[in-house]
């Protein structure tokens, strides 16, 4: 294990840890950021990019575990939350057919329900793109719900904006939060509504940058195209949040890209500092030499918007109370 730099969560790294958490899928660490700023303690990690590894090493000092799916849930270590940002996949239909007792199978939500059924942690946050409300005609939410009863949780789901969270994006994520309780099903829960206040991306752009031009021939024959409006642009000036920041960025898409007036050619793509804005995370935070920008992009990209789990973390401590849920001390199921 390598020495831990300088992080955004360092410095409350040296409190005492008020709970602990698992960080599954865990991209660059964008959870963990948020549920150690409200006081808890990462006992494990899993992560299987290797270049979101490199990322999570750099500014977490440790390197995540890879393959979930190949992890056994007797070697993760006991914890009070679980957080994961699982991918959406279509969940077999062969889990629909009566006396199929595992109808998660094949995915990698089932490996969220193997280790919250093996430690039954008081809590957990999973995240995902808000398609999967509707995701397989609705099936796959249905799927989801149904186990995390079984499982003997509250729970509770919300599609969120960050842009409600001071974070400069259109952002629309779905998130799904429960507590161990002897009354285990849908719930309402009271969640952070977040504020009105929009924060605009301009004084997040940088001025002079050389070396993220999109060609002057791509903006006559693609970007410029049609005069409609799309895709979006921005500067200094520009008071307004940008629209959703995808993985794919680095493909450079007319419909949904968002592009800087600025650079040799007068237009670029976004610097590594102003994705960093645009998901919330600290300036401290490191993006190694050893990640491309494209593989930045794809980081970024596939990442939670910060400050919105900052306040879920906050509001699940604090206000919803997962921690004062009936603890266990099994082991086993």
């Amino acid at each position: 294990m390598t020495t831990a730099k300088k992080h955004p969560a360092k410095s409350r790294k040296e409190l005492p840890g008020k709970f602990s958490f698992i960080d599954l899928f865990a991209g660059v660490g964008g959870m963990r950021i948020g549920f150690e700023s409200a006081g808890g303690k990462c006992v494990f990690t899993s992560e299987w990019d290797k270049y979101a590894q490199k990322t999570y090493e750099a500014n977490f000092g440790e390197m995540p575990s890879g393959d979930i799916t190949k992890i056994k849930a007797s070697d993760i270590p006991k914890f009070d939350i679980l957080l994961a940002g699982f991918p959406c996949q279509p969940f077999s239909t062969i889990g629909k057919r009566e006396g199929f007792s595992h109808p998660t199978q094949g995915t990698l939500f089932d490996d969220v329900v193997r280790i919250l059924k093996y430690h039954r942690p008081r809590g957990f946050l999973l995240e995902n793109v808000a398609g999967l409300r509707n995701h397989d005609n609705g099936n796959t939410l249905e799927v989801i719900e149904k186990e995390l009863k079984k499982l003997g949780y509250k729970y509770d789901y919300k599609i969120i904006n960050a842009v409600r969270f001071g974070v400069p994006q259109h952002r629309e994520r779905i998130y799904i939060v429960g507590k161990l309780s002897k009354q285990s099903g849908k719930a309402d829960f009271d969640w952070p509504e977040g504020s009105n206040k929009i924060v605009g991306i301009g004084k997040s752009i940088k001025t002079g940058i050389t070396d993220h031009s999109i060609s002057k021939h791509l903006q006559d024959v693609y970007i410029y195209k049609k005069e409609d409006g799309r895709p979006q642009i921005i500067d200094r000036s520009s008071n307004i949040p940008v629209k959703t920041l995808v993985a794919s960025y680095h493909k450079i898409q007319r419909l949904t890209g968002t592009f800087v007036r600025d650079g040799e050619t007068g237009l670029r793509l976004l610097t590594v500092d102003e994705c960093k804005a645009i998901m919330g995370f600290p300036k401290s935070f490191e993006i190694p030499k050893s990640v491309s920008r494209t593989q930045m992009y794809r980081q970024m990209g596939n990442s939670v918007a910060v400050p919105v789990i900052m306040e879920l973390a906050k509001w699940m401590i604090e206000d919803l109370k997962v921690l004062k849920s009936r603890k266990t001390t099994s082991t086993g199921n």
